[in-house]
This record gives C-alpha cells, structure tokens and sequence, in this order.
C-alpha cells in the first residue's frame, strides 16, 4: 500500500516489542542497575527472570521475546505506564540528562507527597484544637520544641490556625 514504507526502509513502530527492549536498557542503565539486579526485582515483581533473560532482551541475536506478563513487570519495576515502556527512546536525550529528569521526577512526587502528608496533620490538628480549645497552647509549645527553631514553629502553628498547609 501506498505511504506505508519511506523510500528504502521500514516504517518504524510506535509501539513494538524492539521499543520494550530498548526501553528495559535505557531503563535500567538510568537507575545504575545490573543486569541481574533488574532480574531479581522483575521477579519480587511476581515474574521469575534471571540475569540471562534480561541481557538477551538487551542484546540477543535474535532478541529475546517479551510476553506480557514480563511487560507489566517491567512498566511496575520502572513505575512507567505500559504506554510509555512501549514507546520509542526519546532522541536528543542522553543517559546523564535522563538521569537528571528521573531524580527531579522522583523528587517531585516525594515532595507532593510530603506536602500532602504534612496537609492531613495539620487539618487533624487543627480539628482536634476545635474540639479541646484548652489544648492549643500546649499544642504551639510542642511545635517549638520539637522543631527547635522558632520561625519554623510560628509557620506550622500558623498553618495550624489557619485549618490547613495549602
């Protein structure tokens, strides 16, 4: 059919099991793991794989094939959606530039869900002094002494006040 191939080659696939296993390399290099470090967390993942299976994903002449199973293991070891496993590598981007992208990715979420986290306390806090108005003193001083510096304690006591962090 016309328009299905350029001149000369194949047209290349958004998404294909070539993609998968290139990703599993650019993924695992990323986070600095071996071969059989990937091989042992796919198989906490719930599928048995060894160091073998991972490199002939990699490297095998022919390529090792990926049942789904494998692939699902992977996109949960690498916290990627399935999509994105199977999507080709991004051009342009080297390994040190995705190393970067992934700590600020990971950042990120650890900070949201500190932000969240620290959210429910102070709104429970806050709920707790409506209910024993007496406590809140006691409360303020508590914050001063656990965090020990006193600017930090007034913000906290203040997003307290306030019924919220956001």
């Amino acid at each position: 059919m016309a328009g299905d191939k350029p001149e000369g080659g194949e047209v290349p696939l958004l998404y294909s099991e070539g993609n998968v296993a290139a990703r599993v390399a650019l993924e695992r290099e990323v986070r600095g793991w071996s071969t059989p470090e990937l091989a042992e967390r796919v198989t906490r993942a719930g599928v048995k794989m060894n160091q073998t299976a991972v490199w002939r994903i990699e490297n095998g002449t022919p390529r090792r094939r990926i049942n789904l199973d494998e692939a699902l293991a992977f996109s949960r070891v690498f916290e990627l959606p399935l999509e994105e496993l199977m999507s080709p590598p991004l051009e342009g981007l080297d390994i040190d530039s995705r190393r970067l992208v992934q700590e600020a990715v990971e950042a990120f979420y650890e900070a949201r869900d500190a932000r969240d986290r620290l959210h429910h306390a102070v709104v429970a806090i806050a709920d707790h002094i409506k209910a024993h108005p007496d406590s809140s003193r006691a409360i303020h001083e508590q914050c001063l002494r656990l965090m020990g510096d006193e600017r930090d304690a007034r913000t906290l006591t203040s997003d307290i006040e306030d019924g919220g962090h956001y």
